[in-house]
């Protein structure tokens, strides 16, 4: 515990120099909520290690296995669980980190997803919304302790979102933010191949229909850089579900989600969702457990989240909602279609409520996303429209006081 301590100091001041560095590039960022927020995301890995110590968890898995004497760190070298594995090596092995400063260091690793998550909001939402009444909403959304839960272990989670939001940060400058659009690339790729597809597929079809005027050589660069990498990384993206040399990939991807689903529904808090149609799939996926069929107090604690999900999505449930998807901007298309296809996709293979909680982690921040900037670009054409009633009574009042004179 000795040396988690000093690795909590360590890592404070990394953080703080890496405040720092980005309130000189970001006018608006807050070293204060920042601060607050990782205090809470210490909380939760204080309740993450609790967790472990009365019930089976996969840290402790990764842990150990990475500790083999016949393996060396290269070996552990791939996709999805053994890249976990390889992440891990050279601090357990050449650093002598016990699981303690392991579950803490991944767990810095999932804080930083949320640094990153408060520039890619901040940034393109410039404008404060609040919901529920006075709750402002992207403080809420920060500190949603679901998120948090499965981004404070020794894991995937805590990586591949930190990936995903160095990412979506990255790609509103490509050019100047290579190094956490690479290194976000690189992190999702390897812990989840189909998801980096995914975001791939998303961010292309943001930058062929986003409102913006981008200039023709920066869509080119993105366009030739994710479409080529998807097509030099095709054949692991199939792997992942066994169709690297399948002639049918329909069929072979129902027969691997039957088979994933049937599997994972005969675990204890499995639901079959098979037989369910597919706005059922995604309800499910999406907003549940809700209390009715809450797994154990986690379970319970989650169906509080999950009710703020609910009643997040009711606020989009307008007809101006497609006109705005219209107009929308490269960020909100891309994170449209990066949450519904991998909702679409997940929903297919996941039939355990308490996977899901985990699984959805990865890309809920994205509908938030949309969500946010629906709420706030509703706000900014109301303030607009004032603006314009108010300059227009001020005219006729000028008018009015000419006529009179």
């Amino acid at each position: 515990m000795l040396g988690a301590f000093f690795l909590i100091l360590l890592l404070l001041l990394i953080t703080q120099g890496l405040f720092s560095s980005l309130s000189k590039k970001h006018a608006f960022f807050s070293k204060k909520l920042m601060n607050q927020l990782f205090g809470y995301h210490l909380i939760f890995l204080g309740i993450y290690y609790a967790y472990t110590i009365f019930n089976r968890s996969d840290s402790k898995a990764y842990f150990e296995r990475t500790k083999r004497e016949d393996w060396g760190w290269f070996d552990f070298f791939g996709t999805s669980t053994t890249f976990i594995d390889f992440l891990s090596y050279p601090f357990i092995n050449f650093l002598g980190f016990n699981y303690e400063m392991m579950m803490l260091l991944f767990a810095w690793f999932g804080y930083l997803g949320f640094v990153y998550a408060y520039l890619f909001f901040r940034e393109n939402i410039p404008i404060k919304v609040t919901v529920f009444k006075n709750f402002d909403l992207l403080t809420l959304i920060l500190f949603f302790p679901n998120m948090h839960f499965w981004t404070a272990s020794l894991g995937k989670g805590a990586p591949i979102f930190l990936g995903l939001m160095m990412f979506a940060y990255a790609i509103k400058n490509p050019k100047s933010r290579l190094v956490p659009l690479i290194l976000g690339s690189l992190l999702i790729y390897y812990i989840r191949p189909h998801v980096f597809m995914f975001v791939a597929v998303g961010t292309v079809l943001g930058y062929m229909s986003g409102k913006e005027k981008i200039s023709f050589g920066r869509k080119l660069f993105v366009y030739i850089v994710l479409i080529g990498l998807l097509v030099l990384v095709q054949d692991t993206i199939l792997g992942v579900v066994g169709l690297e040399s399948s002639d049918e990939l329909v069929g072979g991807f129902e027969d691997f989600s039957a088979h994933r689903s049937e599997s994972l529904s005969s675990s204890g808090s499995g639901v079959d969702m098979n037989s369910y149609p597919l706005p059922l799939k995604l309800f499910t996926f999406w907003f549940r457990p809700l209390f009715f069929d809450a797994p154990g107090i986690l379970g319970l604690i989650t169906s509080v989240e999950n009710l703020m999900y609910l009643l997040l999505f009711f606020k989009i449930l307008k007809k101006d909602f497609i006109t705005f998807i219209k107009n929308s901007t490269v960020v909100v298309k891309m994170s449209l279609v990066v949450f519904f296809l991998s909702s679409f996709a997940m929903t297919f293979i996941m039939s355990n409520l308490g996977i899901i909680m985990r699984q959805k982690s990865m890309v809920m921040y994205f509908a938030f996303f949309v969500i946010y900037y629906y709420l706030a670009q509703k706000k900014y054409d109301k303030i607009i429209k004032m603006k314009k009633l108010k300059r227009i009574r001020e005219i006729e009042l000028e008018k009015e006081n000419i006529v009179t004179m």
